[in-house]
């Protein structure tokens, strides 16, 4: 056995494959796709990119939250919070029930439970031993 990187499409559908035929052997899909991506942006009156949040929905009907980003100026502008919400929404229209995340200490964590989000798991001291990675979870 040898162990290298992933060299093409094809091989990483195999794994793909491999781990959705797994899991629909042990439980039933609550949606129909796989993966549905989910990619906004927030722009000023002079159509610039001024935030953004990205994230996938899958077959379980969970809606992962991988980015949320806000420049510096237009933070505590309710742009973060406008997003979010916009993404909730279209989240729950494409079927999900749940949406989950991870932040940093000094990132948002306050942010998020500000906007209804709870916390349900948390490692501290890292990556620094005065910060946390916490995980948050949000019904829709």
């Amino acid at each position: 056995m040898k162990i290298v990187e992933c060299e093409s499409r094809e091989e990483g559908e195999v794994v793909i494959d491999g781990i959705n035929t797994y899991n629909d052997s042990q439980t039933d899909r609550i949606l129909s796709f796989v993966h549905e991506k989910i990619r906004l942006v927030a722009k000023n009156d002079h159509n610039e990119v001024i935030g953004g949040i990205f994230g996938d929905i899958g077959y379980y009907a969970g809606f992962k939250i991988s980015t949320l980003w806000v420049h510096e100026a237009y933070r505590g502008k309710g742009v973060g919070s406008d997003l979010l919400k916009e993404a909730e929404i279209k989240a729950k229209e494409l079927g999900a029930i749940l949406a989950m995340l991870d932040t940093f200490s000094f990132q948002a964590e306050e942010f998020y439970i500000k906007n209804g989000y709870e916390v349900y798991g948390k490692i501290d001291n890292y990556p620094k031993s005065n910060q946390s990675y916490t995980f948050l979870k949000k019904s829709l």
